[in-house]
Order: C-alpha cells, then sequence, then structure tokens
C-alpha cells in the first residue's frame, strides 16, 4: 500500500507521533510518504496515493494551520481514500469528561471547516515539552499539569503518549486500509470508509 502522512507539529511531539505511525507502517511493508504540511511541496497529490493519516496537535482549540488548509484543500480526495486524522492533545490524556468533550468538539469542527467529513479521529495524548516553552507558555504549562494532577519540574519533558495503543492504531488502519472499498460519495453522507473497531 502506498500511504501519505502529513503533519502538523509545534514543539515537536507531533512530528514523533508521524514518524513512529510511519515506520510502523513500512514494517508491515507498505510505502510511506512522510511530510510536514507547512513544508509540503505545491505539487504534492493524495491521489497518487491509496491511503493518508493527518496529524496535528491542538493549542488553544486550534490546529496548525498548515495542516487545515492541506484538509480543505484535499477534502474530497481524502473522502474517496482510507484515511484517518490523529488528533494530539494533552486532553486526550485526561479523565475529565469536559477536557474530552471539548477536544471532540475541536476535532469535529476540523472536519466541518475542511469539508473533510468522512475523517475518522484517534484523539493521541501529546507531552508536556517544558525545554521548548517560553516563560508565559511555562508558566501556563506548569499550572495545567498541577490541575491534572502530573506533578514535573520546570525542565522536565513529560511524554502522555501511549506508544502501545498509537501502534495498534496503526496496524488496524493498516488492515482497513488494504481491503477497505473507496466511497467518492463519502463526504456528502459523513460516512466512514475505514471502519477501524
Amino acid at each position: 500500500m502506498k500511504a501519505l502522512i502529513v503533519y502538523g507539529t509545534t514543539e515537536g511531539q507531533t512530528r514523533k507521533i508521524a514518524d513512529f505511525v510511519a515506520i510502523r507502517l513500512r514494517k508491515l511493508g507498505d510505502q510511506v510518504t512522510l511530510v510536514e504540511a507547512a513544508e509540503a511541496p505545491w505539487d504534492l497529490r493524495p491521489n497518487e496515493y491509496e491511503a493518508a493519516i493527518l496529524a496535528a496537535s491542538l493549542h488553544a482549540g486550534i490546529y496548525q494551520k498548515p495542516l487545515v488548509g492541506f484538509a480543505r484543500t484535499h477534502h474530497q480526495r481524502l473522502c474517496q481514500m482510507p484515511a484517518l486524522f490523529l488528533s494530539v492533545s494533552l486532553s486526550a490524556a485526561s479523565r475529565d469528561p469536559d477536557d474530552l468533550t471539548s477536544t471532540a468538539a475541536c476535532a469535529e469542527r476540523f472536519k466541518q471547516e475542511t469539508g473533510w467529513t468522512s475523517a475518522v479521529v484517534h484523539h493521541v495524548a501529546g507531552a508536556f515539552r517544558f525545554t521548548e516553552y517560553d516563560f508565559f507558555k511555562r508558566w501556563v504549562m506548569r499550572l495545567i499539569a498541577w490541575e491534572k494532577g502530573v506533578s514535573v519540574g520546570s525542565s522536565q519533558e513529560l511524554e502522555l503518549t501511549d506508544w502501545n495503543v498509537l501502534a495498534e492504531i496503526a496496524d488496524k488502519f493498516h488492515i482497513s486500509a488494504a481491503t477497505a472499498q473507496k466511497s467518492p460519495s463519502a463526504c456528502d453522507h459523513g460516512t466512514s470508509n475505514a471502519k477501524l473497531d
């Protein structure tokens, strides 16, 4: 299978997640192209691929603009192929119903704004990367960590990503994409063309 992975990242955790998925799919025999949305070549065309994964991280309820723009530009093709969206956030590791509801709402807004309404969404926990923050953001993130009951030092990095779960997501996507029937009308009906349950 020829697969495309496009990601948006701010502090680097989503890049690490995208790279992990790419390596996993390659081990399963897939040909994978990995591209950061902000550096995507103008002639990158999803219609040259059989499956796609987009990944972006949430910051103040917003995903990276280049990734959103890529999804909006290519939403019709994404609807026609096995494709999924990895939404990366700290809230994905939370057990607070309000956090989970808010994160789900952000992903739903992404689907509506881009037109990729058939997107299969997986919420992936990100990381605290204090070495990447400026003074103000470090203070805010320490407050968030405290509210979530996480104890970290100001110079620490703490990954919340569950790599075993992410490996399962990649494995299931590989299997479903290999057998999926492409549906050109998926966006019109808001239905998924790659079942991962």
